[in-house]
C-alpha cells in the first residue's frame, strides 16, 4: 500500500548542530500520531484495495504537513505552526483537518479541498464497539494530557503513548473526557463522550482551532488545568459534521481495486 507518513521520533541525542540531527532510545509513539497507518490500512481493507507497484505517500493523522514532500497525496491532515520548515508546493490535497490549514496550502501555492476533518473521526465508521472492546459509559472521567503535559496532570490520567486502538478503546469507554490531547477530544467527540478542553502548555491554538473549524464549531474557551476543567461544560456536541465527505475523498486511486469488493 501506500506509505503512511506519521510522526513518530526518537529523543534527540543533544541541542548541538551535531547531536540534534541524532536520535536514540524508543520511539515517541503518540497515539494520535499512530492513528494515521492503521485508518488507512482499515479502509483500503473494507474496500478491497490492493497494492499498486508504484508507491505513493500519504499523508492522513496529524499536524505533518511540514514532513511532506512534492507529490504527496493529503488526506486530513493539519499544518503545525510550531515547525520553521514550509509547506511544500505541488501538493495532491484530498481532505484537510480544517479550514486554517486549507488558508496555509493556499499562502503557500497549493490548491486547498473544501473536504474538512480529522481522520480520527472516522473510528466508529470503521470498527465497531465489540471490536475495539468499547463499554459504553463504563470509564468515569478520563483524562487525556497532550504529550508535553503529562507533568500538569495527575498519575492517573491516560497516558498519550502506547498503542492507538487501546487508547481508543478507554476514551471511547469514557463517560467524560478532560484532554490538553487534541486527538483526545477528537476520538471522544468522534464516539459522543462529552470533552473539555485544556489549555495546553506548549501548543498554539491553531490546531485546536483548525479541527472545531473543521466541524463547523467555535474554539471553546479551553479550562487553565484538569481541575478547573471539572467544573467546564464540555464543548457543542458533534452534531453538523458529516464523514461521508472525507470518506468519499479516500484516494482509492493509490490503490488497484480488486475484482471483489467488501462492503
Amino acid at each position: 500500500m501506500p506509505r503512511v507518513v506519521y510522526w513518530n521520533p526518537r529523543r534527540k541525542l543533544g541541542s548541538g548542530r551535531v547531536t540534534a540531527r541524532i536520535h536514540v532510545g524508543p520511539r515517541v509513539n503518540n497515539f494520535g500520531d499512530l492513528l494515521g497507518p492503521e485508518i488507512v490500512a482499515r479502509i483500503a481493507r473494507s474496500r478491497g484495495l490492493e497494492e499498486r507497484p508504484e508507491l505513493r505517500r500519504i499523508l492522513a493523522v496529524g499536524s505533518i504537513l511540514h514532513l511532506a514532500r512534492p507529490g504527496d497525496v493529503v488526506w486530513g491532515s493539519g499544518a503545525n505552526v510550531k515547525e520553521p520548515a514550509p509547506i511544500p508546493r505541488d501538493l495532491d490535497v484530498r481532505a484537510v483537518r480544517g479550514p486554517l490549514t486549507a488558508a496555509r496550502l493556499r499562502e503557500g501555492g497549493n490548491r486547498s479541498s473544501e473536504v474538512f476533518g480529522d481522520p480520527a473521526l472516522l473510528l466508529p465508521h470503521l470498527w465497531t464497539d465489540d471490536e475495539l472492546g468499547i463499554v459504553r459509559g463504563s470509564g468515569g472521567t478520563v483524562l487525556v494530557p497532550n504529550l508535553h503535559d503529562r507533568h500538569r496532570f495527575p498519575p492517573t490520567a491516560l497516558s498519550p503513548r502506547g498503542p492507538a486502538l487501546e487508547k481508543v478503546r478507554q476514551i471511547a469507554s469514557a463517560e467524560s473526557v478532560i484532554a490538553s490531547s487534541l486527538h483526545g477530544i477528537v476520538v471522544a467527540e468522534a464516539f459522543g463522550v462529552p470533552a473539555v478542553l485544556v489549555a495546553a502548555s506548549t501548543e498554539p491554538a491553531f490546531k485546536y482551532e483548525d479541527y472545531y473549524a473543521g466541524t463547523g464549531r467555535a474554539l471553546p474557551v479551553a479550562a487553565s488545568d484538569w481541575r478547573a476543567a471539572l467544573d467546564t461544560p464540555p464543548a457543542p456536541p458533534l452534531r453538523g459534521w458529516d464523514a461521508a465527505a472525507l470518506l468519499e475523498a479516500f484516494p482509492d486511486d493509490l490503490w488497484s481495486t480488486s475484482a471483489a469488493q467488501t462492503p
